[in-house]
């Protein structure tokens, strides 16, 4: 059983280092998002998807991990939860007390990557709003009278076509 916790243990600690390693990407994410940069929204991606990859895997390893602790514990795996497998373990101190840390860990993490996550998904809406309200506007300006006359199509001026589209303090 002692094994069957380390083994929690060690593939907690590896899912939360993932997941704190994926923080400061989000973070870029965000700058890459606000700058309209497609380039390093690219790679950010990429390198997101290999890591959301692994965490996958370490996933799968901890729900068998936790399904043979149900196992020995003569317990249903699907009711076990993290505080479930402390209280279990009460006479294990030492291990208790390194679940109940990296548990905290982990929701802390997962708990800020998630508001990280939360602010690029509205950044990318209003980008998409922005975009869908420029193509209002061309529609518009070619179906106006005298939209034949290319002069004129060129002195509209295009809200938000600079840089800094909007604000990211929102």
């Amino acid at each position: 059983m002692a094994s069957l916790i380390e083994e929690l243990i060690t593939t907690l600690s590896e899912e939360t280092e993932l997941y704190e390693k994926l923080i400061p990407i989000a973070d870029k994410k965000t700058k890459a998002i606000v700058e309209n940069d497609l380039d390093s929204l690219n790679a950010i991606t990429e390198s997101e998807q290999s890591a959301v990859d692994r965490l996958t895997n370490l996933e799968k390893k901890r729900s068998e991990v936790i399904k043979n602790i149900g196992i020995v514990m003569n317990k249903d795996p699907d009711t076990l939860n993290f505080s479930t497998i402390i209280e279990l373990i009460s006479g294990q101190k030492k291990e208790q007390e390194a679940l109940r840390y990296i548990h905290d860990r982990l929701k802390k993490s997962l708990k800020r990557l998630r508001a990280i996550n939360d602010r690029n998904q509205m950044l990318i809406k209003e980008s998409l709003d922005m975009i869908e309200f420029d193509l209002n506007v061309i529609q518009s300006t070619r179906m106006s009278p005298g939209a034949g006359q290319y002069d004129k199509a060129r002195e509209v001026e295009m809200p938000g076509s600079g840089t800094g589209m909007f604000d990211a303090r929102s």
